[in-house]
């Protein structure tokens, strides 16, 4: 029990210092948070409204893009939180009471709260449809964004021992995440593109992510090939597999490039 209740004070006092370091010495703190995501909304609905196109779903070009855009960034803004996780405090592991883990435990508190507040205040700042927000499903909403931040938190561990083993990874992981953005569905139907592409898409959980989102905005929205099982399924190994390589390595306290 001694060793539980010291776990939760050092992983709350990380979470506190996360916070600090993260927005605290920085003007205006949080809201350069909010800021992003909601440049990259608002310059998508731009764009888009440029070109004189609708939305696939609804009327309102910055709900649809903002329904894409914020389960990809919370899964995206995760695993790029952890991954750096222990490189940023390996100062602390000199003392006996902090482990790498309550770092990367620390750092997910602090990124999983940022994304539910970034969301709620960037749907509420963009969107001028707030009747869909009467039938707003919060279980499948939440289900989504759980399995966005959890899938962010197993590449994040794996990454964490990955870069560090291998540099070159780093390097090719960052070439293929750059695109993953255009494959997510973020500011497309994927059900609505042809057979090929669709059956192609749907190999990344991502999809079915923003796909299961999106279900919770527009009640109407038929997600042709969503599989709410195959990416739990998918989340899980790769937690699995991304806290495996994490607790198996011996050098994440003592490696000299950490």
């Amino acid at each position: 029990m001694y060793y539980i209740n010291q776990h939760f004070r050092v992983v709350a006092a990380l979470a506190i210092r996360e916070t600090s370091a993260r927005y605290g010495n920085k003007p205006g703190g949080y809201l350069w948070a909010i800021l992003d995501p909601l440049a990259h909304v608002l310059m998508m609905t731009f764009l888009w409204g440029a070109i004189s196109r609708s939305p696939a779903l609804g009327t309102d070009i910055a709900l649809f893009f903002a329904s894409g855009y914020l389960p990809f960034a919370a899964y995206q803004g995760m695993s790029h939180y952890i991954a750096s996780s222990v490189k940023a405090n390996k100062n602390l592991f000199s003392y006996p009471v902090v482990a790498p883990i309550d770092a990367v435990i620390g750092r997910y508190i602090v990124q999983l709260l940022t994304s539910i507040l970034v969301t709620f205040l960037v749907f509420a700042i963009t969107t001028s449809e707030i009747s869909h927000f009467r039938y707003l499903e919060l279980g499948p909403a939440a289900s989504a964004f759980a399995l966005a931040t959890t899938l962010g938190l197993g590449v994040g561990m794996a990454n964490v021992v990955l870069f560090n083993a291998y540099p070159l990874y780093e390097k090719i992981f960052a070439l293929i995440n750059r695109p993953l953005f255009l494959v997510s569905g973020v500011f497309h139907l994927p059900d609505a593109l042809p057979r090929t592409a669709h059956d192609f898409l749907m190999w990344n959980p991502l999809v079915h992510i923003v796909m299961l989102f999106r279900t919770t905005i527009y009640p109407g929205y038929q997600a042709t090939g969503l599989n709410v099982e195959y990416a739990v399924v998918f989340t899980v190994l790769v937690s699995v597999g991304g806290l495996g390589l994490f607790t198996m390595s011996r050098t994440l306290r003592e490696d000299p490039k950490y």
